[in-house]
């Protein structure tokens, strides 16, 4: 957008006929669009984009969600960061084998030169179609009459052309400016990593010792900045590796596992996998307590929460497995897994053969060593999500239902079938990780609880300020549970999701322990506190029953953050093909308004006559001021008269 914001007479397009007056028939351009949800899609926005006959474009929101399927992500999503190029299984390269997101439009990708807007309050788009009504509707074929209904959008963002310009740019005002302009931040935050057996985080693993890694992603996208539900591209499968997680530290024996285990939640993986390559290179470097040498094998979830038939499949990577020893070890991984889904509602199958990994935070450490692991997912070619990196990708693409008439309280403990099918996959993700571990006990015991799913669910797709979310995090954090959940990896960190992913990690893991507020908050004053292997959280506990106040608590636990900013920033290789470049341009407001305008005509005629009054002003008042002595003049006073 400009400067000074954007401006023009409001259409409403309700189906693609209208178009033509907005392109063609429309007597007073440029126009400023009100777009039906379901029209918003590529084949529209490319006509509207090389026109100069539109200066905006606010979209309604569609609801219910457009049946067809609406993914602004590319059909190759990650493409040219993950494992896959010319030197490394060429033929999977660019999706050329298996394309993951077939109905991707790759509008999150394009430029458009006036700015979008999504008006999600069905209130706000009624005021612009009355508007629209009562002043801009043609009549007969013909133009409105003036005035007409107009709107304004302010969106001017600060960046230029791409993150080599933008970040330069910033570079040089840091450099030599008092007062730095910066224009563009890159995109930012924190990994989330527990250990079920604690480890010296400041210290490093012994080269003998092997970890598990068991992955996701907590981050999402969609078209429009902070709108990114995230429900079945993300959320189903971090709230399957929490409940993983509990389920494991349930178990008696974890303490005598050959194996350890690490729970893992990147961020920022929508974007070229920010999160998992800035932890491979942190392994690489010796700056992360992990080596990639200690990785036994990695287990990711991907989207798991739309399976047909309770079908789970497992991908590996064909080019890897020609290493035999990395064949035996996979083949040993997905025997596991198989053996752990025996009696449970999940049946897991081995995608072909022949078929590459699909985008997965896995591709990234593959990129660095060739480590044996399987990626889960409820689709074995295309996915089965239609609404990719989209809006639309809400509790109900996930089947998410509640009675009606529940109170808030009976809703986040309402256990639903989307929470019971997760508890499921779970329960058979925490029995292979137990077996793969070395665990020589039965994995009966081992069950994921669809009660503590259910609240996830509910805090991370419906309402993050809730009783549960309230009780479990720091007195000073609670400023951070808004009510609707969105899981955009942003630019200030770390943010919402992260610290909630932190501490409902924290509160399934940890352990509460008898100490003061003060020693909790300085565990290294306390000589029990193993403060290397441990963090220590005071949180605000639950309300008290017979007041108003909470009993607050300190909860240990496993659970660390890790920086999760792309190796190109750190290097200044901000043209890297390499390392994820993403970058979010700064701005000072975003804002709308509408207004009624008057004709051409008419703004001429009282410009015109404005200045004639002007003019009229200053001769006039260059004439009182060369007579005013004579205008102005004081009588004089008469004096006594003598005789």
């Amino acid at each position: 957008a400009s400067i000074s914001g954007d401006t023009g007479v409001i259409h409403v397009v309700e189906k693609e006929e209208d178009l033509s007056w907005v392109l063609a028939d429309g007597p007073h351009p440029p126009y400023m669009i009100l777009l039906n949800g379901d029209l918003f899609n590529r084949k529209v926005m490319v006509q509207l984009k090389g026109t100069s006959r539109v200066s905006g474009l606010a979209v309604a929101v569609a609801k219910p969600s457009p049946p067809q399927g609406f993914s602004p992500g590319l059909k190759c999503p990650n493409d040219g960061f993950g494992v896959y190029s010319k030197d490394y299984g060429p033929q999977f390269a660019h999706c050329n084998q298996t394309v993951w997101n077939p109905l991707g439009s790759g509008l999150s990708y394009e430029d458009f030169d006036f700015p979008i807007f999504l008006l999600e309050d069905a209130n706000e788009t009624q005021v612009i179609k009355q508007c629209y009504q009562d002043h801009n509707v043609p009549r007969d074929g013909s133009g409105p009459e003036y005035p007409l209904c107009a709107m304004q959008l302010f969106s001017h963002m600060h960046a230029v052309t791409n993150t080599v310009t933008c970040m330069r740019r910033s570079s040089l005002q840091s450099t030599f400016s008092i007062n730095p302009e910066v224009v563009c931040d890159p995109l930012l935050d924190y990994n989330v990593w527990s250990t079920l057996q604690p480890i010296n985080s400041s210290g490093k693993v012994e080269p003998e010792k092997e970890v598990i890694i068991v992955a996701t992603r907590i981050d999402s996208h969609s078209f429009f900045w902070n709108i990114a539900p995230g429900a079945e591209s993300a959320v189903s499968s971090f709230v399957t590796n929490l409940a993983a997680a509990e389920a494991l530290h349930k178990a008696s024996d974890i303490h005598l596992l050959q194996r350890n285990i690490m729970f893992t939640f990147f961020q920022g993986e929508t974007f070229d996998y920010i999160g998992s390559s800035r932890m491979v290179y942190d392994m690489e470097k010796d700056k992360f307590p992990l080596r990639l040498d200690n990785i036994h094998s990695f287990v990711e979830l991907n989207q798991v929460a739309l399976r047909n038939d309770s079908v789970l499949w497992m991908h590996t990577d064909p080019v890897s497995r020609m290493n035999e020893s990395v064949e035996v070890q996979v083949r040993n991984l997905l025997h596991i897994l198989r053996t752990s889904s025996m009696g449970a509602k999940v049946t897991l199958q081995e995608a072909e053969f022949s078929q590459p990994l699909p985008p997965s935070s896995f591709q990234r450490f593959l990129r660095a060593r060739h480590i044996p692991g399987v990626v889960l997912a409820d689709h074995s070619t295309a996915f089965h999500n239609r609404y990719y990196q989209s809006m639309y990708d809400t509790p109900e693409n996930i089947g998410m239902q509640y009675p009606e008439g529940l109170s808030p309280e009976e809703t986040l403990e309402y256990v639903t079938d989307t929470a019971k099918s997760l508890a499921e996959v779970a329960t058979v993700v925490a029995r292979a990780l137990y077996q793969l571990a070395g665990g020589a006990n039965s994995t009966s015991v081992i069950q994921a609880d669809p009660k503590t799913v259910s609240r996830m669910l509910y805090g991370f797709l419906i309402k993050m300020n809730n009783s549960w979310f309230q009780s479990i995090i720091k007195p000073d954090l609670k400023g951070i549970l808004g009510d609707v959940p969105q899981h955009y990896v942003a630019v200030s960190s770390p943010v919402n999701t992260t610290y909630l992913v932190q501490y409902v990690l924290a509160n399934l893991t940890g352990t509460v322990v008898n100490l003061t507020k003060e020693e909790c908050l300085n565990p290294e004053k306390t000589p029990t506190s193993e403060q290397e292997l441990y963090e220590y959280a005071w949180v605000q506990g639950s309300l008290d029953p017979n007041s108003t106040s909470r009993v607050p608590y300190c909860v240990r636990s496993t659970v660390h953050l890790s920086k999760a900013l792309s190796p190109a920033f750190e290097l200044r290789q901000w043209g890297s093909t390499e390392y994820s470049t993403w970058t979010e341009s700064r701005w000072k407001e975003i804002r709308a308004r509408i207004f009624l305008v008057a004709s051409k005509e008419l703004e001429i005629i009282t410009l015109v006559v404005g200045i004639a009054i002007l003019i009229f002003s200053l001769l006039a008042t260059y004439f009182i001021n060369a007579k005013a002595d004579i205008l102005f003049s004081i009588p004089r006073d008469p004096g006594t008269v003598a005789y």
